[in-house]
């Protein structure tokens, strides 16, 4: 076999492969609602699964494509499940599946504009489309895509240390003239506390701002402390709010914080990872008032978007700040199109060589088209609802407001009711039964709950209700 049939398949063993490929596809996305949500936890069972191939006996390609979709069939908690009540992790849209299948094969490169012109043309359009959806003015809007909304915040944190400190890129934090200081919450991303020890500031930089009674971030306290710090010798320069925190779908007062940080002249940052996608709907918007006076955004289109992982994007109405903060000169790097008015994506991120992130999000919105979207993000917010009105039917408290589809309850039919070990009873059986899945965690106050969120666009009513009949039918073994 010549080396180039190594790697690079025979016409004929390219069809025969794609078509079985597609086939598992299929089959895995018309069935996968037939299948226990839940895959069992078995480490050696796996890695005796993985020890029979040690790469010494090459296999067929249908071959490989079975021994993958077997285990991940087996091994994997099905997100895409209407059942799934989880993390943020949706059913992919069709043409997302589409689209990162012909990224895998055109393989384009978007470090330097000039290699793939059309993929960082398509990027740049839709970061300045969602940029003007959140509020922004289309002259000035810039952004980038990213990895996630950890990469979002990391980026935000970055060009808001160099907007206040001038010297940072140059001599890092000896460029800051006193301790940086950030603000969130307890319900803020812990992304936020890791990109400030990335960043060198490490944790002395962090300032967690206490709740008010609706697990927002209270405002007066975020005031006091700011003037607080600037006395004991800290440089305040970045607020996050939370637009949509994971526990609880909680919305900080974004507009009052952004008059805060506009008094004080700090960066604000509103995390929109998964909330921002009630931008999309007109009787939703009001959810994130304020959102457009924010610095920076971060808004995920693999969570209510329902694109493939992964797709974040970085927002901003400061359209130099990415320039300033990543630019970086090389003597390798293509210097074709060097004259023309156009970005160099490794010039405008953190990022250097990588894939077309944006085609998933652009693809889909073709044919879905904003209106679709709204469509399928107002009948999600329509099943949290039903959600909520079911729970309490049977007497299970909800005990965070928001309009998101993100519901946190307790049982109040029991003395118990509200205890962790209660609590996380209940999601361990819901889990074990494989019906369904949903967690515990802990609100502001380090109140247990249990957590339901609405990710799957294909979740119905009868989804909801027989999720509510498990719940009823687990607490009484407890």
């Amino acid at each position: 076999m010549r080396p180039s049939e190594i790697l690079e398949l025979s016409g004929d063993s390219r069809r025969v492969a794609f078509q079985h490929l597609l086939a598992e596809i299929e089959a895995y996305t018309s069935r996968v609602t037939e299948t226990s949500v839940v895959p069992p936890l078995d480490v050696k069972a796996i890695r005796t699964v993985l020890s029979n191939y040690d790469f010494t006996k090459p296999v067929t390609p249908a071959e490989a494509i079975d021994v993958v979709t077997k285990q991940l069939w087996k091994y994997q908690v099905h997100t895409p499940h209407p059942m799934y009540f989880g993390l943020f992790n949706p059913r992919p849209a069709t043409m997302g599946i589409v689209a990162d299948t012909l990224v895998a094969a055109f393989n384009p490169q978007l470090a330097a504009w000039s290699h793939s012109p059309f993929a960082v043309e398509v990027e740049q359009y839709l970061i300045h489309e969602f940029g003007k959806l959140f509020g922004y003015d289309a002259a000035v809007a810039d952004g980038t895509f990213t990895n996630g909304g950890a990469e979002a915040n990391h980026t935000a944190l970055l060009t808001a240390l160099n907007w206040k400190f001038p010297e940072f890129s140059q001599r890092g934090v000896r460029g800051c003239s006193r301790q940086p200081r950030l603000y969130g919450t307890s319900q803020s991303h812990h992304s936020i506390a890791k990109a400030a020890r990335l960043c060198g500031l490490g944790n002395i930089s962090v300032m967690e701002i206490a709740l008010d009674s609706f697990h927002r971030m209270n405002v007066n306290i975020l005031r006091s402390q700011i003037r607080q710090d600037r006395e004991n010798g800290f440089e305040p320069f970045f607020i996050n709010a939370t637009g949509g925190s994971t526990n609880a779908g909680i919305v900080d007062p974004i507009a009052r914080i952004a008059d805060v940080a506009q008094q004080e002249q700090l960066w604000l940052h509103v995390d929109a990872a998964w909330g921002g996608g009630a931008m999309l709907v007109p009787e939703l918007r009001e959810t994130l008032e304020g959102v457009e006076q924010a610095d920076s955004i971060t808004f995920d289109a693999h969570k209510w978007l329902s694109a493939p992982m992964a797709g974040g994007m970085f927002l901003t109405r400061h359209p130099h700040i990415l320039s300033e903060t990543f630019r970086i000169t090389t003597d390798y790097m293509p210097k074709e199109g060097a004259e023309l008015e156009k970005i160099d994506p490794y010039q405008h991120s953190m990022q250097w060589s990588r894939r077309f992130i944006g085609l998933k999000v652009f693809m889909s919105l073709l044919v879905a088209g904003w209106d679709g979207y709204a469509s399928v993000i107002r009948h999600q917010t329509a099943m949290g609802n039903l959600l909520r009105q079911e729970l309490v039917k049977y007497d299970w408290e909800i005990v965070n407001d928001t309009p998101l589809p993100t519901i946190c309850f307790v049982d109040s039919s029991r003395t118990d009711g509200k205890t962790a070990s209660f609590i996380d009873g209940i999601a361990q059986r819901v889990i074990a039964s494989g019906k369904a899945w949903i967690s515990s965690t802990r609100l502001g106050n380090d109140l247990p709950v249990l957590r339901a969120c609405i990710t799957n666009y294909l979740t119905e009513e009868k989804h909801i209700f027989d999720l509510v009949e498990l719940l009823n039918t687990v607490r009484v073994k407890i």
